[in-house]
């Protein structure tokens, strides 16, 4: 009888020894299976999903899964080299460019001593002149100050007749505004020569009428070359030098 016993002892035994390493094989087998396929998180892995270009807590809501940083735009690094040599030269840089160009007065007959510096001078509604007034007799003759092309003939409730003119580097543009008329002929996008008619003083826009004279103003144009914005340039130094 005690022999029996202690041979079934001796089986049980050796069946949980046999069950006990069956499951730590089985253990060890999961788990190699599992550091085999799973891929790291790298620092450049987001730490979310995205769907059409949504970021989600991770779960795609369409059929399609993308990357937070696939779907996200990137900026774009501009070297610093670039980002200073597409600053704006200082202003005073830019008067020195136009006083090397040699503008000419434009109204006829109008010399440098007769010239008054009115740019600084205020006006409606808290605003600066940002120009200076050439006073004339109403038809006197309007001379392009510089070579370049007629950027835009245009009529406001200020300015009245007026014309911009852009340089040919396109970097100043010149206003002439209180125009009595325009030169016939005279278009848009016509290149034109320094010294060539424009027009005739006027007092139309806002000016009085018992004081004709040309508004003319200098500005330097922005990379978007929009004609009717700039920074505003004193033209007086640049005209009475």
């Amino acid at each position: 009888m005690r022999r029996v016993d202690r041979r079934r002892a001796e089986r049980l035994r050796r069946r949980a020894l046999v069950i006990g390493l069956s499951f730590a094989v089985g253990a060890l087998a999961a788990t190699a299976l599992i550091a085999h396929n799973e891929k790291p998180l790298s620092a450049r892995d987001p730490a979310v999903v995205a769907t059409s270009g949504v970021a989600t807590s991770g779960v795609a809501t369409s059929g399609v899964v993308a990357s937070a940083e696939a779907a996200a735009p990137r900026a774009t690094a501009v070297p610093r080299s670039l980002a200073v040599e597409a600053a704006p030269a200082p202003l005073g840089d830019a008067v020195g460019a136009l006083t090397q160009r040699h503008l000419l007065i434009p109204v006829k007959g109008v010399n440098a001593s007769a010239l008054q510096d009115t740019f600084d001078d205020a006006r409606a509604l808290g605003r600066r002149h940002d120009a200076i007034d050439i006073m004339a007799p109403r038809g006197t003759e309007v001379h392009a100050v510089d070579d370049g092309t007629i950027a835009k003939l245009f009529t406001s409730k200020a300015g009245g007749l007026t014309i911009y003119q852009f340089d040919p580097t396109q970097t100043f543009s010149y206003y002439y505004a209180h125009l009595d008329r325009y030169v016939a002929g005279l278009a848009e996008h016509q290149p034109i020569s320094r010294g060539q008619l424009l027009g005739y003083v006027g007092s139309t826009g806002n000016a009085s009428e018992n004081a004709p004279h040309l508004h003319f103003a200098i500005a330097r144009l922005g990379t978007d070359h929009a004609w009717w914005k700039g920074d505003a340039i004193n033209p007086y130094p640049v005209l009475a030098k």
